[in-house]
């Protein structure tokens, strides 16, 4: 899988250049379009999509096409040709519905999903280095690589500073390896080379180039992409259809073969009867619930998308409907992201122009992962006279930033040949490195009460709601680039801070009182100081009520914190594998939870949540975990895309409900039937078309309206109360399907007329179960109170007029019926009145009882 990747680390950068026609500068564009019309995209193997012939036979051949093609063959050798050409039939328009269906469906979800590429910085045959989407990438590509990018291919660091990676994608080991472009001669094997970086890892920190040696299903991670990106997780939403199925193939295992020996032994045609215990087989298997789960989720992600929310994972609409809880990060969601540089202060919390020359030399000269603050500085540093000009110093080294350190140092020369540690952070992570402070022309110790005068100089800029980081400072010997570390960042003099406004949105308030409302609990995750945290929440109507600390939740056992985070709304200064904790603890007390951010650090929580949330604009590690990619970072877009959410698992529920509480109901039927009837309730033949015509009606069940009502609250799969509504509502149908028994043998005779009795059931049993889906689409009272989509209604009257029609029509003989009496038509008409209003009212009670 790494064939020829030790010798590609151990050569210099001229060969390297000469093997792959690059150069310092990169591919030309032509060569890079050669390329990549040679080898292919940069993409995995799981990304290449079924020929339309593929996709069409993998729908073919199913267990359940199977059947019905072996009955078809079956009836053809006995010379039973009508069956056999209709069960043909009855497959193609099955799977030619399906594939069109789920074709379009994947296809829109596919133009989605492509709205939200992830890009690497790349240079291509030029001095300055562009974004472009990963795909476009070859072989011999200079790319740029910061803390927060995905490794775009396997590749050789050329250059690299403090560059540590994430590889437990690929490694299983959890801490992040450091990475350098120097060769490492010992190397056994790739993974041990020091200067090679494989795709499916992620950078935590530090810079690096490299040029890029495998791409696509040539790399490492392309190779076993089979066994990682295979064995996807399975979701709540798809425990849930397994479930459903599950219960209807124990229904089919009871039933089919009751059916078969009961038929078998009462009418002594053993063949027929396995005909019709096949055909009762078909028509209990849950054939189109692919079809309308996946017509449903695409519907979602398309009327979402309209909404500014990116769906990459269809299945994660469900969840996010069943969310009751939302962790979210501050910055950007209940701020505007807008952050403004307002005072630089000296430790007596006096207006100072030093510590902003100081705070502008170390946002000058850093070069790894930039925020807001740094380009409020420079902005503001441009703007105000200072007494530093970067033309008078040189960057001699940089230690980078970490969520661990939270704060990161420039080294750099200053006119008189010393070398200058300026370093910049959050407040207590700096001022534990400070062993003096600069007070106007004076340096003293840091300690005793002028520390803690200091330290609420700090603390009172909070509670004003600035976000506040600290400036320091050391002279040390000038070395070469790389000769500094970490370890250096010690003895430092405290110069003073910088504090910054990050104004609360106007639209946050009422977006977290609407999701409150929606019954959505908002818990807010922030690696920000605890102080600037509660005013900007209290700023937007969230409770803060008890706070928790990082260094509170790394005291605790999981179960310890689990109970804390049932009750606290606000954690604060969290590292982010705490907030990864936090939702295991949250799922683990039966929430589904979801995660809202778009930083390096919200990596480990995006893939926690049950349903993670991330934006356009978030780094690509953030991107590439995330489920939804919102186009706006808003608590508003996001409550419009839960409602969504629920809209979709409504009209699954729907077509599952039906199906269940149907199904259920005839199993009573065709028990009876076969044991009180000489011959079959209804051929083999009649039952498949029977099933094609109902399973045609609900193909519309994605387009339905849903009641507001079912739309206020979180949902999820709920397999018990399924089956509880299968257990009450099935046996309506049961009821009126003896009734018609008893119209057609003591009404009009049919005890030797087994065509008309045939008749008579099949057009009763397909009105029936095409209008009962009227009656359970809604809690309220159908027609009156809760109006189906037109779309719904069109189908339902089309095919209930050919149930009507059918027995009338050249068609109906051929399938073995007779026109039915006219007084049939009253009574129908009757049953089904009856039975409306029936099935209504145990609803009612029902959903009373258990809710919907």
């Amino acid at each position: 899988m790494t064939d020829g990747l030790l010798d590609l680390a151990r050569m210099d950068e001229a060969a390297l250049y000469r093997h792959f026609d690059s150069s310092s500068g990169g591919l030309t564009q032509q060569a890079a379009q050669e390329k990549l019309d040679s080898i292919g995209p940069n993409r995995i193997a799981d990304d290449v999509r079924l020929s339309v012939l593929r996709e069409i036979l993998s729908r073919l051949m199913t267990p359940l096409n199977g059947l019905l093609l072996g009955l078809a063959v079956t009836s053809w050798a006995l010379s039973d040709y009508r069956s056999a050409i209709v069960i043909a039939i009855m497959v193609l328009l099955s799977v030619g519905l399906g594939y069109v269906q789920e074709h379009r469906s994947s296809m829109a979800a596919a133009r989605l999903k492509r709205m939200v590429q992830v890009h690497a910085s790349v240079k291509r045959a030029t001095s300055d280095f562009a974004e472009m989407p990963l795909e476009v990438l070859v072989p011999g590509d200079i790319v740029r690589l910061a803390a927060g990018d995905l490794i775009p291919a396997d590749l050789r660091l050329l250059r690299a500073h403090d560059l540590h990676v994430n590889e437990s994608s690929l490694t299983g080991e959890a801490m992040p390896v450091e990475k350098r472009s120097s060769p490492d001669a010992d190397a056994a094997a790739p993974f041990d080379a020091p200067n090679l970086c494989f795709m499916g890892s992620s950078v935590v920190s530090g810079f690096a180039e490299g040029i890029i040696l495998k791409t696509g299903r040539a790399t490492y991670f392309g190779e076993v992409a089979k066994q990682i990106v295979g064995a996807d997780t399975t979701t709540s939403f798809d425990r849930g259809l397994n479930q459903f199925v599950a219960l209807m193939l124990r229904f089919m295992a009871v039933l089919v073969p009751l059916v078969f020996i009961i038929n078998g032994v009462t009418k002594h045609n053993w063949l027929e009867a396995l005909f019709f215990a096949v055909a009762v087989a078909v028509g209990l298997a849950p054939e189109m619930l692919p079809m309308v789960v996946t017509m449903n989720l695409a519907r979602g992600a398309i009327a979402m998308s309209r909404k500014q929310a990116i769906v990459k994972r269809l299945n994660a609409i469900q969840n996010f409907g069943a969310m009751d809880v939302l962790c979210t990060d501050k910055t950007g969601t209940l701020t505007q992201d807008r952050v403004v540089l307002k005072l630089h202060l000296d430790v007596d919390g006096r207006d100072n122009r030093d510590v902003l020359a100081y705070a502008w030399l170390n946002s000058r000269f850093e070069s790894g992962l930039r925020n807001l603050m740094d380009e409020a500085i420079l902005e503001h540093g441009g703007q105000e006279e200072h007494p530093i000009s970067a033309g008078d110093y040189a960057k001699l080294d940089e230690l980078p930033f970490d969520f661990m350190r939270r704060r990161v140092s420039v080294v750099v020369r200053r006119p008189d040949g010393e070398a200058l540690l300026v370093c910049k952070g959050a407040v207590e992570e700096v001022l534990g490195i400070c062993t003096l402070f600069r007070k106007g022309e004076e340096v003293m110790p840091f300690a005793g009460p002028q520390a803690e005068a200091i330290h609420a100089v700090a603390q009172g800029l909070n509670r004003d709601g600035f976000r506040v980081l600290a400036i320091a400072c050391r002279t040390m010997p000038a070395l070469a680039e790389g000769q500094y570390s970490v370890e250096d960042e010690r003895d430092l003099t405290l110069i003073g801070f910088v504090a910054f406004l990050d104004p609360p949105k106007e639209t946050a308030g009422p977006a977290i009182a609407d999701l409150q409302k929606a019954g959505i609990t908002v818990k807010v995750l922030t690696g920000d100081n605890d102080l600037v945290t509660a005013k900007i929440c209290r700023d937007v109507g969230l409770d803060v009520g008890q706070l928790l600390l990082g260094r509170q939740i790394e005291a605790m056992s999981d179960a310890e914190l689990a109970a804390q985070a049932e009750i606290t709304q606000v954690f604060a200064k969290v590292s982010p594998t705490q907030k990864a904790r936090i939702i295991a603890a949250l799922q683990a007390n039966g929430h589904v939870v979801g995660f809202l951010g778009d930083g390096i650090n919200d990596g480990p929580a995006l893939k926690a949540a049950d349903v993670g949330i991330s934006v356009d604009t978030a780094v690509d590690i953030a991107k590439e975990s995330a489920d939804i990619i919102l186009l706006e970072k808003s608590l508003a877009v996001l409550g419009d895309g839960v409602t969504e959410g629920r809209r979709v698992f409504a009209n699954i529920i729907k077509y599952i409900r039906m199906g269940a509480s149907s199904n259920f109901g005839n199993m009573f039927s065709v028990l009876g039937a076969s044991i009180l009837l000489p011959f079959l309730p209804m051929a083999p033949l009649q039952v498949l078309t029977n099933n094609l015509l109902y399973d045609f009606s609900q193909t519309t069940i994605p387009t339905d309206n849903v009641d507001p009502e079912y739309l206020a609250t979180p949902r999820r799969w709920e397999i018990g109360n399924i089956a509880r509504f299968m257990l009450f509502i099935g046996p309506m149908s049961s009821i009126f399907d003896y009734a018609t028994y008893f119209t057609m043998l003591f009404i009009f005779n049919a005890w030797h007329d087994p065509a008309l009795f045939q008749t008579g059931w099949f057009v009763e049993s397909l009105l029936t179960q095409t209008l009962i889906i009227h009656i359970i689409r809604t809690a309220r009272i159908p027609f009156l109170q809760s109006r189906a989509s037109n779309a719904l209604i069109a189908t339902t009257l089309i095919i209930c007029a050919i149930g009507v029609a059918l027995p009338f029509s050249p068609l109906g003989a051929a399938l073995g019926f007779k026109p039915l009496p006219a007084l049939y038509w009253p009574i129908l008409a009757g049953f089904l009145l009856a039975y409306g209003a029936l099935t209504h009212m145990v609803k009612v009670w029902f959903f009373r009882r258990w809710g919907g």
